[in-house]
């Protein structure tokens, strides 16, 4: 018996209609405003040479990078990085995170006095803070117990630091002044110093990858030398910041375990000054806790880059050779409206902020040509971290 093709191709015919009937139906149907959401990668911003916090490498992340790894797994999204340098303080949080340009940046102070009502918070995640670094062997495991445990001691404290200030009455405790942690861990090892009271993350790492964990590290508390670390947002991402709330206590376990990986002390932190613990508005490097805290390598929390000695020999010899003709040599300058030497006094927390748009727009009604063209970023960061080390109260 032959096939009847024209009743066979009727109903292959209406097979197929009816497929791209349902394919067009299951096309039109609109994606749930969830599934929308959750198609979109979570967005972080990140300094990709920042570790014990932050990484371009895959192999070492960073505590900040992994955190935001876990929360982006934890909300069903995908990850994604917008990599900016973190030492350029609340410019680096205006331009990306305020920007638009990511969803979340990690590790900034929770505090309501930082960037204002444009900023939202989590809740925190840790605590971070200054610490008390110490050979095991002469420390013996015992807590130092406060500023007079240092008495007699050399104590290495990074300029400008809240250590530092805070030490600087104290003539009974030698002052070994240091330009970063780094150089603080330096002098701690090289014996110029027998306590180094320097950023305690950054301790903790180089102590953990530098120094086999030779290092009896402290954590310290007290005003300006510990502070709340959360997750920072645009004013309107509340839904994001509740569903991130959502889900960090689910992470606890997973973070402390970061911490460990990276070095980050733990314990019962050693006390100094009778007042809480609090967060404050310090103007030099690591002198506050309400910079952006650790977004940053070394204790560039904030408005302030914690000078390296390399950066600060080369931004001298920049300025000497460009800027020392209005501002003097090494910015020695007795007329007090050019004189580099106040800007913290002039401009406390916004310092920095003045300074990068004053040198890159230039203030051509008063004589003061833009640079941006003509020199780096790096070499403008690196002619302020000459003048962090020059900043005054009086051009006396």
């Amino acid at each position: 018996m032959r096939p009847n093709h024209s009743a066979t191709g009727a109903s292959r015919h209406r097979a197929i209609a009816g497929l791209l009937a349902c394919a067009t139906a299951v096309l039109m149907v609109p994606a749930s405003p969830l599934q929308a959401e959750e198609a979109q990668p979570f967005r972080l911003c990140a300094d990709p040479t920042n570790l014990p916090f932050s990484s371009d490498s895959s192999s070492k992340p960073g505590f900040y990078v992994e955190i935001g790894q876990a929360l982006a797994q934890a909300l069903g999204r995908p990850i994604a990085y917008d990599w900016y340098k973190s030492y350029f303080g609340k410019r680096t949080v205006r331009v990306t995170l305020l920007g638009k340009q990511c969803d979340a940046m990690i590790g900034l102070p929770r505090s309501e006095d930082f960037m204002g009502p444009a900023m939202i918070f989590s809740d925190t995640f840790v605590k971070e803070g200054y610490a008390l670094v110490a050979a095991k062997e002469s420390a013996k495991g015992a807590a130092i117990g406060g500023i007079d445990g240092l008495k007699g001691k050399r104590v290495a404290v990074q300029f400008a630091s809240t250590p530092q200030n805070l030490l600087a009455s104290r003539d009974d405790i030698q002052k070994v002044t240091v330009l970063s942690p780094e150089e603080g861990m330096q002098a701690l090892d090289q014996g110029r110093a027998d306590v180094a009271f320097i950023w305690g993350p950054v301790a903790g790492w180089l102590n953990k990858t530098s120094y086999d964990g030779r290092y009896q590290i402290e954590l310290t508390e007290g005003e300006g030398l510990s502070w709340d670390a959360a997750i920072g947002f645009a004013k309107t991402s509340t839904e994001l910041r509740d569903r991130v709330n959502a889900v960090l206590p689910q992470l606890q376990g997973k973070i402390g375990e970061l911490a460990v990986k990276y070095g980050l002390p733990s314990g019962t932190p050693v006390r100094f000054g009778a007042g809480p613990a609090a967060v404050t508005t310090g103007t030099g490097s690591g002198a506050g806790i309400a910079q952006v805290a650790n977004v940053v390598a070394t204790e560039t929390k904030g408005d302030a880059v914690a000078p390296g000695s390399e950066a600060v020999g080369a931004g001298k010899e920049i300025f000497n050779g460009t800027c020392a003709h209005c501002h003097g040599p090494d910015a020695i300058q007795s007329e007090r409206k050019i004189d580099l030497r106040l800007l913290r006094h002039r401009y406390g927390d916004d310092m920095r902020e003045k300074y990068w748009t004053t040198v890159h727009e230039g203030r051509p009604t008063k004589g003061m040509p833009a640079w941006k063209e003509v020199y780096t970023d790096d070499q403008i960061d690196s002619i302020y971290s000459f003048l962090l080390t020059v900043q005054t109260e009086s051009n006396d």
